[in-house]
């Protein structure tokens, strides 16, 4: 089957995750996250981040950014985001329709905040009048493919800390951020003030299941009726937790975010020697965004599917997974330096 650029959710699962759900594949073991895996997965966690965490895990990645953020913000309240994050624009309103807070959306050219974009919406604070600003989320890496480094994460969690605020990390591609940074996760989330993750992993070769994973202990108590509620409780947990076990109790998670990041890397140097492309995002993860040709696109298309980003502009989104080839980034080059010839 024909392999695409459109994205790291189109990928299949790592051998080796598939081999380990094979093996808890026997017998029965407890459920509702009472397995072995489940508290192995746990274990994982604590040594990559610390010892003092509450790990839940959950079925897809909308459930975990909602139960998440819904156990900790009250509907009266608001969560400050950027304007392409996933949950203000990916998610089809679950988080107002299920949390009932307020999305306060911040229009960002590359997707990132700052502590400078959370300053305006901290006014009439204790107004009844006015949504009250709770949590601040940001996705690393963003939506646009860049990446927060540990200074600038500090900074905003610093000044959420300051004024009362949580920080909350979208992490549906967190190994790809790490990768990309070269730094540890616990560098990353911990010693940034952090205060709760959505951690991914479906995007880095799981077959399903993403975590959501409490640094900040003091807010968690709630969360496992708020899963429950939300549906992203699973009975045969063991098949969530023996992946994330696998994947991030091995350099597997690396492995696949390095190679990943690679591809996406030479996919860029190949399309800025295209005259008539520009790549509109710094390229510092798996993803490039590049304005082609309209007149190129659909025959693009065909070599290996992909999403046009923004219309108005032609602007494209071009993604890379563990199991991206070069074989198939030369292809994809080849056909769009010949096309883009052609039409010259």
């Amino acid at each position: 089957m024909k392999k695409t650029l459109a994205s790291d959710n189109y990928s299949g699962t790592n051998p080796e995750l598939i081999e380990a759900l094979g093996k808890i594949n026997v017998g029965h073991q407890g459920s509702y996250g009472a397995d072995d895996s489940t508290a192995g997965a746990i274990a994982v966690f604590k040594k990559l981040l610390k010892e003092d965490i509450d790990v839940y895990f959950t079925m897809n990645g909308t459930g975990a950014n909602v139960t998440a953020l819904s156990s900790v913000c009250p509907s009266f309240g608001a969560v400050i985001c950027s304007s392409v994050a996933h949950i203000n624009v990916d998610e089809c309103g679950a988080p107002e329709k299920f949390g009932g807070f307020k999305l306060l959306s911040v229009e960002k050219e590359n997707g990132k905040l700052s502590p400078e974009d959370i300053a305006p919406f901290l006014v009439n604070l204790g107004e009844q009048h006015w949504s009250q600003p709770k949590v601040v989320s940001i996705t690393q890496a963003t939506e646009y493919g860049t990446v927060y480094t540990c200074e600038e994460i500090k900074a905003i969690a610093d000044y959420a800390h300051e004024n009362n605020l949580l920080l909350h990390v979208d992490g549906a591609r967190i190994s790809n951020a790490a990768v990309s940074l070269g730094v540890s996760f616990k560098e990353m989330l911990v010693d940034t003030g952090v205060d709760f993750i959505s951690f991914g992993g479906t995007k880095n070769g799981l077959m399903f299941g993403e975590a959501v994973i409490f640094l900040n202990t003091k807010i968690s108590e709630n969360y496992k009726f708020v899963r429950k509620q939300g549906m992203q409780l699973l009975s045969k947990m063991r098949y969530i937790a023996v992946q994330f076990e696998t994947l991030f109790g091995t350099d597997l998670w690396k492995e696949n975010a390095l190679h990943a990041n690679k591809m996406a890397k030479k996919l860029a140097e190949g399309l800025s020697k295209v005259p008539e492309v520009r790549i509109t995002q710094e390229v510092q993860a798996n993803g490039v965004f590049a304005i082609l040709p309209k007149e190129v696109i659909p025959a693009m298309q065909e070599q290996s599917p992909f999403y046009v980003w923004n219309e108005q502009i032609n602007e494209v989104r071009l993604m890379c997974s563990f199991d991206t080839s070069e074989e198939e980034i030369n292809a994809f080059i080849e056909k769009l330096e010949a096309l883009t010839t052609a039409t010259a």
